[in-house]
């Protein structure tokens, strides 16, 4: 009997796309053939989000739409997780629930509902844990110049608002030999950026090696000579420390960008969130006089339970005074399962709305003015696809793929050709409130 075809279709973050890259590089090595088209694909996997509303919402469409289709389906992943049996009874057509920290046992999982299709499996652990440090080969849905690495799976903070650590179980790393091993691989597959991601990098090896090593992580990376860009995402606000900062202001390859969501301003709504209630002012003051044209990116929550217009207009102001490289608004979503859930004060929807349109107004206008301060210097850039009708398109180092802006290139006469993964200097010679026009 042969193998079944398998396809997948992921929801949320990167570290979601890498468990979904893992899975499938489980199945190929166990002989299964992948392919990402629906239609030809005899099983498919979702691998779902449940951060919010909206993303849950997102994967049961695509999962009712496939079963009303008769494909045959296998639902992973956070949803799997939070919802554990529930989902069962709400999608009764699908052959098979794959919590998160059971991904490992997808090719079990398999072969088990292709001896018997009329019994739905059920691999869903209490506590959510797989191992990050082996030799799985990923296989990898999006091919570029750039790829993700989890350097870490949990998490162990509560804030109010999130599920995660119920989702993802405590934090635990990964060695800092596995991840230098995978980020040679792909080295040498032609990827130049890596990109570090796990619910907070910033404590990156603190169950490990007994402190916070980031640090050390990113000058063994830098040694690599396969790859040419190091990012670093998710970083949490208390962790943005002196050592931290060193490492990223004196290792060449590492981007001088750092994402690190902050989630609001005022201490009184940091307080209610069980987030650090720091002057987060001080840790942007400081990025900036270390590392010169550091780019920061950051997120905050608007309408979250308790916020009066005095907490918002502290979080404006706050934005408005410290001018974000890059910057994202989520409004608060009531999710079960948190602790923010059963406080008082919600805040109405329409309200949260505005306050979101008005925060994403005041930083299209920051980004125009930083975009245009731009014009006549040069930046360095990753080019990542050139067109068939002859674009050259790229990123900054100031910009994470499919999250912030890109850079259209032109190139001079007689000007070398230039290929993906290239990183090159551009004379910038125009821009928009997120995008840059630039020459080579």
């Amino acid at each position: 009997m042969s193998k079944p075809t398998i396809g997948l279709i992921n929801f949320g973050c990167p570290k979601n796309l890498v468990d979904s890259e893992n899975m499938l590089g489980m199945l190929f090595q166990n002989g299964y053939k992948i392919n990402l088209d629906e239609e030809k694909a005899d099983i498919i996997i979702i691998n779902t989000c449940a951060f919010i509303k909206e993303a849950e919402k997102e994967s049961v469409k695509t999962i009712i739409e496939l079963a009303r289709k008769g494909k045959k389906i296998i639902i992973a992943g956070c949803l799997a997780q939070k919802y554990k049996k529930e989902l069962v009874e709400l999608i009764p057509e699908a052959l098979a629930f794959v919590g998160t920290g059971d991904i490992q046992k997808i090719s079990e999982v398999i072969e088990k509902i292709s001896q018997n299709s009329s019994e739905t499996l059920y691999e869903i652990s209490g506590n959510p844990y797989y191992s990050l440090n082996n030799d799985m080969e990923r296989f990898h849905i999006t091919v570029g110049s750039s790829a993700y690495i989890k350097i870490a799976e949990g998490c162990d903070y509560s804030c109010a608002y999130c599920v995660i650590p119920d989702l993802r179980g405590k934090y635990r790393s990964r060695t800092i030999e596995s991840i230098a091993e995978e980020a040679k691989n792909l080295g040498q597959k032609g990827v130049s950026e890596i990109i570090l991601i796990a619910q907070d990098t910033t404590n990156y090896g603190k169950d490990l090696y007994g402190k916070p090593s980031l640090p050390e992580l990113l000058k063994n990376l830098n040694e690599i000579e396969e790859i040419s860009w190091i990012r670093v995402m998710y970083a949490y606000p208390s962790l943005v420390n002196d050592d931290f900062i060193q490492a990223m202001a004196d290792l060449d390859k590492v981007v001088k960008s750092v994402d690190i969501p902050l989630q609001h301003s005022h201490p009184e709504i940091l307080k209610l969130m069980n987030r650090p209630v720091i002057d987060n002012g001080k840790i942007i003051e400081k990025l900036r006089k270390k590392i010169p044209d550091v780019s920061i990116r950051t997120v905050f929550i608007t309408g979250f339970p308790g916020e009066t217009e005095e907490h918002f207009e502290h979080l404006y102001n706050f934005i408005e005074k410290y001018k974000f490289d890059k910057l994202g608004v989520f409004e608060y979503s009531k999710e079960k399962y948190t602790d923010s859930y059963k406080l008082k004060g919600h805040v109405p929807s329409k309200i949260k709305k505005l306050r979101k349109k008005r925060l994403m107004e005041l930083q299209q206008k920051i980004s125009k003015k930083i975009n245009a301060s731009m014009i006549g210097k040069e930046i360095i850039s990753l080019i990542e696809v050139l067109t068939s009708d002859g674009k050259i398109i790229g990123r900054t180092y100031k910009d994470a793929p499919e999250i912030d802006g890109l850079i259209f290139i032109e190139t001079k006469k007689n000007k070398k050709k230039l290929s993906p993964g290239d990183i090159v200097q551009v004379k910038i010679t125009g821009a928009s409130e997120y995008d840059l026009y630039g020459v080579v």
